[in-house]
């Protein structure tokens, strides 16, 4: 990299609209030449004949609003924010950044407040409040919330497909059993044990701040659990800050208020830690897309940029740091449910170039076969196939991958993202895996 093109060098933006009047937050539309290649890389596209695609969705309304007083087309409430489009484009143009100001203008100035679309919507969006409160009295809520009656009071009434069944609350959250184990006192003293094992020196510094999102605290645990006793295993202390939820869910609802709100939170109690030496660590591939690429293109809070050059996901940070290919290699898993594993690669890890790191990590571990089973999206795209509306899209999306993963030897599915996970299992009936708790099978006794 030259010294002009030094992440360290300060960005001067072109000067496009007068000093006194609030600028579009849709830059880049001009780098677009109308290739289209957005257009063919856009799941929704594909099956949806009526959805414009990103390309309209991106530069073209940008540059109508530039030209005359038009709103946001309501299309926009299709997008999925799957963000290939962002990967696919050969101009860099931000796509997925001019969707979310787009999809937040519209919410803004175009849905009605009193519609039951919008608190649907704004529900669905704030996962993370019902589920604090579903925790409290986990059995209670996973009765409630799949008792036929409701579910068809809430796909008549809000909007919420009753053709899924509701994830599972746990009965210990993840935080629950991180405190019960001595929170990061624990984690110290197990971390420095292991370094001894290893023969490293029992007082340097390896440290991590776990970001692990809703879904694995609520109702996947023993993801956070993997994750904890894996980076222990490499001799890892960890620390779990004060978080709230990363704003995937927001952003793909036009809720952007909301989730800079959570990012303001998350910037500082993980940038506070960042200062101490500590590296930003995620188990969802959808959380790490968050904090290391949305947060810095929509927010303007101070300490993002540092979060976002420390943020990592969770392999890709041991394979950087550590002979996890190589341990990997000499290690043996015994358990059979996990000789056939159907693997999907969510879009927001092929966004971030890891699309193929659990093929490559497990292709020399034996007792395990892993097979890719296809690029296409899985088409949940976290709350978009839980609408009523979305779901034949979302269930059209999803069935090459459904295919696929029928086609491979075994019935376990592998994902590194929680609602893929819920997209492969309803699909499917599979059985489904996150790549850490392999690597938990194999390494840690």
């Amino acid at each position: 990299m030259s010294d002009a093109e030094s992440p360290n060098d300060e960005f001067e933006p072109i000067e496009v609209f007068p000093e006194n009047e609030t600028p579009d937050l849709r830059p880049g539309a001009d780098d677009c030449y109308k290739c289209s290649t957005c257009d063919t890389n856009c799941p929704v596209a594909e099956v949806d004949d009526d959805f414009p695609g990103p390309k309209f969705q991106g530069p073209e309304q940008w540059r109508l609003k530039r030209k005359e007083d038009t709103s946001v087309d309501d299309s926009i409430s299709k997008c999925s924010n799957c963000m290939r489009c962002d990967s696919a484009c050969p101009s860099d143009v931000p796509l997925s950044q001019m969707h979310n100001t787009a999809r937040a203008e519209y919410v803004e100035e175009e849905l009605s407040k009193t519609s039951l679309t919008y608190w649907r919507n704004r529900i669905l969006a704030n996962y993370r409040t019902s589920a604090f409160f579903a925790s409290k009295v986990p059995r209670i809520a996973n009765a409630a919330m799949n008792f036929g009656p409701a579910r068809w009071a809430m796909d008549r009434v809000f909007g919420i497909t009753s053709e899924r069944e509701f994830p599972a609350f746990a009965t210990e959250t993840f935080r629950e059993w991180w405190e019960r184990e001595g929170g990061a006192d624990g984690s110290r003293e197990r971390a420095r044990a292991a370094r001894e094992r290893r023969g490293e020196d029992a007082d340097a510094e390896k440290k991590v701040a776990y970001f692990h999102g809703c879904y694995a605290n609520y109702n996947t645990p023993e993801v956070g659990k993997a994750m904890v006793r894996v980076f222990e295993h490499f001799g890892y202390e960890l620390v779990v800050p004060e978080q709230r939820c990363s704003g995937t869910p927001m952003f793909a609802n036009g809720m952007l208020d909301d989730a800079e709100r959570h990012a303001e939170v998350n910037v500082s109690s993980m940038g506070d830690l960042i200062e101490q030496g500590y590296d930003a660590i995620a188990s969802c591939t959808s959380c790490s897309m968050a904090l290391r690429q949305e947060y810095p293109e929509l927010f303007d809070i101070e300490g993002i940029d540092e979060l976002a050059e420390n943020t990592w996901e969770a392999l890709e940070y041991l394979r950087v740091q550590e002979d996890l290919s190589g341990e990997l290699s000499a290690a043996t898993v015994e358990d059979e449910n996990l000789a056939q594993l159907a693997y999907h690669a969510p879009c927001h890890a092929r966004n971030q170039g890891l699309d193929g790191q659990a093929l490559e990590l497990f292709a020399d571990l034996a007792g395990v076969d892993a097979a890719d089973v296809g690029d296409s999206c899985s088409g949940i795209s976290g709350t978009y196939g839980w609408k009523s509306e979305k779901y034949d899209t979302s269930m059209k999306i999803g069935e090459e991958m459904f295919d696929h993963m029928e086609d491979v030897e075994g019935e376990v599915g592998m994902t590194e993202c929680p609602t893929c996970a819920m997209q492969m299992e309803h699909g499917t009936g599979y059985e489904i895996r996150h790549p850490l708790e392999i690597v938990e099978s194999a390494l840690v006794s």
